[in-house]
C-alpha cells in the first residue's frame, strides 16, 4: 500500500474515532469504543477486522503463543485501544512490537477514556 493511500486512512481513522469518541464521551469500557468504531469504519467504507491474532514466531519458528490485535484497517493499519486514566510506555511499547511481529508499518494506540481525543491518539510508525 502507498504510503500516500496509508496517509489518507490515517486521516479516517482519527476522523472516525472523533466522531465515536464525540458521540459517546469518555468513561465507557474499551468494548465500547470498539464495536462504536468499527460501525464507524462500516459507515466510512472502510474495511476493519477486529480482534485479529498475530502468530508468535521466534527465530523462524512459529510457536503456540498469539498475539490479539484489537482492529486491523485494511489489512495494513493496526488500532490498539484503550479507555484508561492515561497511556503507559507498556501501551506503547505493546504497540510497537504488534508492528513489529505483525510486519505492519503503521499504527495508533488510541485512549478514549480522555477529554479531548486529540490528547489519546498517538501514532507510530514501523519502517515508514
Amino acid at each position: 500500500m502507498s504510503q500516500e493511500r496509508l496517509n489518507e486512512l490515517s486521516k479516517e481513522i482519527f476522523e472516525a474515532s472523533l466522531s465515536v469518541h464525540r458521540e459517546m464521551g469518555p468513561g465507557l469500557l474499551e468494548s465500547v469504543y470498539q464495536e462504536c468504531l468499527l460501525r464507524e469504519f462500516k459507515l466510512r467504507n472502510v474495511s476493519a477486522q477486529q480482534m485479529v491474532m498475530i502468530p508468535l514466531v521466534y527465530k523462524g519458528v512459529e510457536l503456540n503463543k498469539t498475539y490479539v490485535i484489537d482492529i486491523l484497517v485494511e489489512d495494513e493499519i493496526i488500532i490498539e485501544m484503550k479507555a484508561h486514566e492515561g497511556i503507559l510506555p507498556v501501551h506503547e511499547a505493546q504497540l510497537i512490537s504488534y508492528l513489529k511481529l505483525a510486519d505492519k508499518r503503521l499504527g495508533f494506540l488510541i485512549n478514549f477514556n480522555v477529554p479531548l481525543l486529540k490528547n489519546g491518539f498517538k501514532r507510530f510508525v514501523n519502517n515508514f
